[in-house]
């Protein structure tokens, strides 16, 4: 039942049947009280110069779009680096340093998993989970960092940073501001970006199977258990049919839902994504395949821009 309900939401956001429509239409009014809150305190901010290039990765919709594994491909070719996120979906409140030049110093509960996957991909960056980014950055540049990724700060106003901005191979037909429709900001912001970078022309997915890092080919009988925004876009990567069990974005797997689904399927594998293998890893599930996601950024994307932003600091 909540799979259903997280797919008819997901669907109503961003791919609209008739009478969810209706029921956008039927919201408009709160969507424009939305869009007069985000426009006044957009005018009402000044810019804070932090003395330290910050680059922010972000998207204008709800969800997902990328911003993990392209903040990795991009942050894993400087030194120095500091990655800062709210770090959605923790069960602690408050500024924590999760790795230090590599150095893991939290569990995922602390954490968050996206923050995790970030900690432990990125072998020799600092990781940051803070809802106060300015703090965050303030602390950042304490610990000797040189450089500042701002996981989804675009809506940030105050920061003065360098805006990459995603938007998904397959754009939301419902072009409205929450909660009538999938976007958090204007779709026409895309203009306020320093950089746009469009999935399957910009950069693609690419998705290997692996067990125990290890590149492996799935078993016939497959699950797919995941917590992420969006979980249908995962199944262009897997076989056609494959079962899947989703969970809301975020959510931390407790040991009698694991227990229930192992006591269902009994003889199925599961496969999941590395953003929910950091919290599934406790469970040492024996049977549990990776969707290993690297991003393959094109060479025709110009970031002479962004290495200027980057030089202006040296």
């Amino acid at each position: 039942m909540k799979q259903k309900l997280i797919l008819w939401l997901e669907n109503y956001l961003f791919f609209p049947n008739s009478f969810q429509k209706i029921l956008s239409y039927l919201l408009l009014p709160l969507s424009f009280i939305y869009l007069l809150v985000i426009l006044f305190k957009r005018l009402k901010a000044s810019k804070i110069d932090f003395n330290i290039p910050i680059i922010s990765v972000g998207n204008l919709t709800i969800g997902g779009s990328g911003k993990t594994p392209i903040t990795i491909e991009l942050a894993k070719n400087f030194k120095d680096v500091c990655v800062i996120l709210r770090g959605y979906g923790r069960e602690s409140k408050g500024l924590f340093v999760v790795s230090l030049k590599g150095e893991i110093k939290v569990d995922v509960k602390t954490s968050g998993d996206e923050a995790m996957l970030l900690a432990s991909t990125l072998k020799n960056a600092t990781i940051i989970v803070s809802e106060d980014r300015v703090e965050a950055i303030k602390k950042a540049k304490e610990l000797g960092c040189k450089i500042v990724f701002l996981d989804d700060g675009f809506s940030k106003y105050s920061i003065k940073k360098f805006d990459i901005l995603l938007k998904p191979k397959d754009e939301p037909t419902n072009s409205f501001l929450i909660p009538s429709g999938a976007y958090r900001e204007p779709k026409s912001f895309y203009k306020k970006a320093n950089l746009v970078l469009k999935e399957d022309i910009d950069f693609k997915r690419v998705v290997t199977i692996k067990k125990e890092n290890k590149e492996v080919e799935l078993p016939k009988k497959t699950i797919l258990l995941t917590a992420i925004s969006k979980p249908n876009r995962l199944l262009e990567f897997l076989p056609k049919n494959i079962e899947t069990i989703f969970f809301e974005d975020h959510h931390n797997f407790t040991k009698d839902e694991i227990d229930n689904i192992l006591n269902n399927h009994r003889d199925f594998a599961i496969v999941t994504t590395q953003k929910d293998f950091v919290k599934l890893e406790k469970f040492n599930l024996k049977n549990l395949y990776i969707m290993d996601l690297s991003i393959k950024i094109s060479q025709k994307v110009d970031f002479t821009a962004l290495k200027n932003y980057i030089k202006s600091y040296n």
